[in-house]
């Protein structure tokens, strides 16, 4: 740790008041290193965390934490809260298997108070910490960390909303850095411009410290000053900011990176009774000159050469995601009533071309999942046909939208589920492990999921032509097994495919897990076990004809899937077996009642015995009669 001279000492953020206020400069550089020395090794966001260097150290400096509690909102830029509650040592496992989760998890450490995986989340959980505190009597602070793309969310203006009415003591901190992942959009990130395009900003952080300066005296006066006299100085006379209307006491713009000013800042706001709201402008990638140029493509990185500034180029197969994005142009092209809806992520959904190339038909809703899902569900009411792209843990914050504003009227809205099944580093928050336990309960949804991105266009371009109502497909984080055979049957609602016919064992495979299937039942047939292999096609309806008359032939079932097991499609099959009261012996791979920890992809399966191994095992059991030892 002799790279880190000062950071190495740091176990508690109060570690950091026996620092000078220019050793805590040394202390930004060494946290801005760390990460880049170790980002570049292990992967993960690098951009964001980088333009939160100084305003995390300054904040962790004046605060007394603990008892002082600080609450982040999307773990993705909160690696300078890891690297100053003693993870240093740790660092370098971030994101991999059994190491350090890429976000915050209260299991982790006793500074995470609050996990973090999605957006917008911090400012509510912040007004219940400081509820919380009000009602034991104590008086410890209390701040929620945010961001500008996170603000845009409905959560966060329910919870200042709250929190301006009953006047608790905490303080919302707004890192405004101009961006998400993809460049902000709607009329707040509007606002926010306006308040960044002052004339008079670019001497902001000085007149911020020398303003602080001259109020001094004990609490009482600073508060006051504060009040009276920073708060309106900054806010634009014309406007009084939506903060301060809201019962906030706006303070800003100020420059996120100049240590000294945000010291001065936090250090008084720190005595400041009642809601206060700091906005402070960042650069995402600060410190780290490509980074800055281009922090979209610098946000989510693989390992990297952090001297050459080169990240390693992908290559092999087409992705899920690069497909459903070629043919959702191709869709658009035939197609003019069909447009693209993405909350904040339209190159994690595959809409960047769609963007660029059919812009007038584009729509980015912003962190707004709920918004996003009712959105469709009007263009769809108003005769559009709209193609709603979501990762699948995403779209659980949209749950009721997709029940009570598009299932419950039947309208033909299109979803696009990416990252379905395990996502692999990013972990519990991001896996897409429930699915389809939450949509195919819901009444007049079909459900799809391909094996391969082939199936993807195709089952693709079938929803695109169908009106009857609401459909949703699934699809994983990746490319697709080419092991698979290249025949194929056309697409037929409700109808399974058949890749080939066994004696001994029926297989039933849904998407992500139909290769592994088909790689078990060619090994097993060097074994003398004979196995059918099916792929399921359709999550709902479920093709049961098709199922039970290979079961009943072979006698046993297997059922293999990447969803939660409790609401899955196994259990659906099994039920329909005891109902139509089928006599087969069968058996169901699914993920286990527990949240599933990160980790690169095949490690995860290969532990929880969703691989070829694991299908294995269970396979031989059912067909021996034996009990399976690997499998869940």
């Amino acid at each position: 740790m002799d790279a880190y001279p000062h950071l190495c000492q740091i176990v508690d953020p109060t570690d950091l008041h026996k620092f000078s206020d220019k050793e805590l400069h040394e202390v930004a550089k060494e946290v801005r290193q760390a990460i880049l020395d170790k980002v570049s090794q292990t992967g993960g966001h690098l951009s964001s965390n980088l333009g939160t260097v100084e305003l995390t150290v300054a904040l962790y400096a004046a605060y007394s934490i603990p008892p002082d509690k600080v609450v982040w909102d999307t773990g993705h830029q909160a690696y300078p809260h890891k690297l100053l509650t003693g993870r240093l040592p740790r660092f370098e496992t971030l994101r991999k298997h059994k190491g350090l989760s890429g976000f915050l998890k209260r299991e982790e450490n006793v500074h995470d108070v609050f996990g973090a995986g999605h957006a917008g989340t911090a400012i509510s959980a912040a007004v219940g910490f400081a509820v919380a505190r009000d009602q034991a009597g104590t008086d410890e602070k209390v701040v929620a960390v945010t961001g500008d793309a996170a603000i845009c969310s409905g959560m966060c203006w329910e919870a200042l909303n709250h929190g301006g009415e009953l006047k608790t003591d905490m303080t919302v901190v707004l890192n405004d850095n101009r961006m998400s992942i993809a460049p902000n959009v709607g009329a707040m990130t509007q606002y926010f411009t306006r308040l960044r395009a002052r004339p008079d900003l670019q001497d902001a952080a000085q007149r911020a410290k020398t303003m602080i300066q001259r109020i001094g005296g004990p609490a009482e006066r600073v508060a006051a000053g504060l009040r009276h006299g920073l708060t309106h100085y900054f806010a634009p006379e014309e406007t009084g900011t939506i903060f301060e209307e809201m019962g906030w006491e706006y303070i800003g713009p100020v420059d996120g990176h100049n240590l000294d000013v945000m010291l001065d800042i936090f250090r008084n706001v720190r005595q400041l009774p009642g809601p206060v709201f700091v906005h402070a402008i960042t650069v995402k990638g600060k410190g780290y000159e490509v980074a800055e140029e281009d922090s979209r493509k610098w946000h989510g990185v693989a390992p990297f050469d952090l001297e050459a500034h080169e990240l390693v180029k992908s290559a092999g197969a087409v992705a899920y995601t690069q497909a459903f994005g070629d043919v959702a142009v191709e869709i658009a092209q035939a197609d003019p009533k069909v447009v693209a809806i993405t909350a904040a992520m339209p190159d994690g959904t595959g809409l960047t071309r769609f963007q660029k190339e059919i812009p007038e038909r584009y729509y980015d809703t912003g962190i707004a999942e709920q918004h996003a899902v009712t959105f469709a569900a009007g263009l769809a009411a108003g005769g559009m046909r709209p193609l709603c792209s979501i990762y699948s843990t995403f779209l659980q914050r949209g749950f009721d939208q997709v029940l009570h504003d598009v299932c419950i009227q039947n309208l033909p809205v299109r979803f696009f589920m990416d990252r379905a099944g395990l996502v692999g580093d990013d972990g519990p928050t991001h896996h897409g492990a429930f699915d389809i336990s939450y949509l195919a309960c819901i009444p007049n949804m079909v459900l799809l999921a391909p094996r391969d991105t082939t199936e993807l266009a195709e089952m693709s371009r079938w929803m695109a032509g169908y009106d009857n109502g609401p459909t949703a497909i699934r699809y994983p984080r990746g490319t697709s097994d080419d092991r698979l055979p290249e025949s194929r049957t056309p697409i037929s609602f409700g109808k399974a495919e058949t890749l080939r016919t066994g004696k001994d064992l029926t297989i039933v495979a849904v998407g992500s897990m139909v290769s592994p299937a088909w790689q078990t039942a060619l090994a097993l047939e060097a074994e003398g076990i004979d196995c059918s292999v099916i792929n399921a096609r359709w999550v709902k309806p479920i093709d049961f004809d098709t199922i039970f008359a290979d079961a009943a032939r072979t006698g046993r079932l297997l059922l293999v899937e990447e969803n939660a097991r409790i609401g899955g499609f196994g259990q659906m099959v099994r039920d329909e077996m005891h109902e139509r009261g089928l006599s087969v012996k069968s058996d169901v791979m699914a993920l286990p009642d527990k949240f599933i920890e990160h980790g690169a992809q095949p490690l995860i399966r290969g532990d929880l015995g969703l691989d070829e191994a694991g299908i294995a095992a269970k396979a031989r059991a059912l067909v021996k009669g034996t009990k399976a030892t690997r499998g869940t």
